[in-house]
C-alpha cells in the first residue's frame, strides 16, 4: 500500500474463542456480532457453507459502517461421516452425536471472510483441520453435556475448553479447530497490502 494508513479492524463475532486468538495475537480490534440468519443457508458441501456464511456475516457488519473498516467474518462446522455438524439443538442431539464421534475422525472446516471498505475489496478463503476423537464413556459424555460447553460450539466441542481432552490429536492448523486460522488470517491481511504487524494493540 503507498500511505500507512490501517483501518479499523472489526470482527463480525460473538465468539469469546475468536475474540481470546486475536488478543492472544496482539490484534487491536472491536468485535461487533452480525446475528445473520445462519439457517437461511441451506448448502450441503462444507466448503461453499462456512465461505458463505462468513462471507454474510462480514457483509452484515461492513455495511453498517459509517468509516472505512476490515472487517472479519468467520464460520465454523465440523464434517463427521459425510454429514455438516453445526451446534446441536438440545442435550439429547449431543449425546446421540458424541456417542458417534467417539473413536472417530472428523474435519472442521472454518471459513474467512476479509472486507476492506477502504480498498474496496474483499477475500473468503477456508482452512480445514482433521481432528481426532478419543473414546469417552456415556458418564463422561452426559457430563461433559450438563457442562453447556457442547450446546454453544459447531461440532458439538470446544478443544480450548473440557472437550479438549477427549480430542487425542489433530492434523493441520490448531487455531482453525478453535475458530479462527491465525496463520490464513496472517496471508490474507498480507494479501489485501497490510503488514500484519501494524495490527497490534501496541503499534496502534
Amino acid at each position: 500500500m503507498s500511505d500507512r494508513y490501517r483501518p479499523p479492524l472489526i470482527l463480525a463475532s460473538q465468539s469469546p474463542a475468536r475474540q481470546r486468538l486475536l488478543e492472544a495475537a496482539g490484534f487491536c480490534f472491536t468485535a461487533q456480532p452480525s446475528h445473520f440468519d445462519e439457517d437461511g443457508i441451506q448448502e450441503a458441501d462444507p466448503i461453499v457453507l462456512v465461505k458463505t456464511l462468513a462471507a454474510k456475516k462480514a457483509e452484515v457488519i461492513a455495511q453498517r459502517q459509517q468509516q472505512p473498516a476490515l472487517v472479519i467474518g468467520a464460520d465454523s462446522i465440523l464434517y463427521f461421516n459425510g454429514a455438516i455438524q453445526g451446534k446441536p439443538d438440545s442435550p439429547e442431539e449431543a449425546l446421540d452425536r458424541w456417542q458417534a464421534m467417539r473413536g472417530g475422525v472428523g474435519e472442521l472446516f472454518t471459513g474467512h471472510a476479509l472486507i476492506d471498505t477502504y480498498q474496496g475489496k474483499s477475500l473468503c478463503h477456508y482452512a480445514v483441520t482433521r481432528v481426532f476423537f478419543a473414546k469417552p464413556s456415556d458418564h463422561e459424555i452426559q457430563a461433559y453435556i450438563a457442562t453447556g460447553e457442547p450446546l454453544a460450539c459447531a461440532g458439538c466441542f470446544a478443544i480450548d475448553g473440557y472437550g479438549g481432552v477427549w480430542v487425542e490429536g489433530i492434523q493441520g492448523c490448531h487455531t482453525n479447530v478453535i475458530g479462527l486460522s491465525m496463520p490464513l488470517l496472517g496471508r490474507m491481511l498480507t494479501e489485501l497490502g497490510y503488514t500484519i504487524t501494524d495490527f497490534w494493540a501496541s503499534k496502534r
